[in-house]
């Protein structure tokens, strides 16, 4: 791999990182009662989101819908066989039992996104239309409403339904 493919991975990984935090740091802003400050940080999220993007794309890993599925099948395969049961052992082995847990419920996450990707996959134009629904405490994805949450036990509440707005798209 170049240097310059190392930078842009690494480029990218930094990039969605600080998306993620700034998200998370906005939630803190609003919970705080300063919306503006929320506001900021959703904007800056927005503008890593934008470089993540460029970065993926300029490293050459973002490829057609199906080659995209069998990448996202391969790196969640890899998160619930081997990343999350590495991290479980070493957090129990640490006696950190809530991280464990949690540890859990995203390795079980990571499994089924890896399933609805393989059901995409089979048959991509033919993939029945459908909400998805996310469950704010461990992530768990499931095609239409959902009662409980099989990882956690979270309720219906526990719920989010995805729209096209969720996510920047562009």
């Amino acid at each position: 791999m170049s240097k310059t493919q190392e930078n842009l991975m690494a480029a990218f990984a930094g990039e969605s990182q600080a998306n993620r935090k700034y998200l998370a740091f906005a939630a803190v802003a609003d919970k705080e009662g300063m919306p503006q400050v929320a506001k900021l940080f959703r904007a800056a999220a927005a503008a890593e989101t934008i470089h993540a993007h460029a970065h993926l794309k300029n490293a050459g890993h973002i490829g057609t819908t199906e080659e995209n599925l069998k990448a996202a099948i391969e790196g969640e395969t890899y998160e619930f066989t081997k990343m999350y049961p590495e991290m479980i052992k070493d957090a129990e082995a640490e006696g950190n039992t809530a991280v464990a847990k949690y540890f859990d419920f995203a390795n079980k996450v990571e499994e089924v996104h890896a399933n609805l990707y393989k059901k995409a996959l089979a048959d991509p134009k033919g993939l029945a239309s459908t909400d998805y629904y996310v469950c704010r405490v461990c992530g768990y994805t499931h095609e239409g409403p959902c009662d409980s949450c099989p990882v956690c036990g979270g309720g219906a509440a526990a719920f989010f339904k995805v729209d096209d707005a969720c996510c920047l798209n562009k």
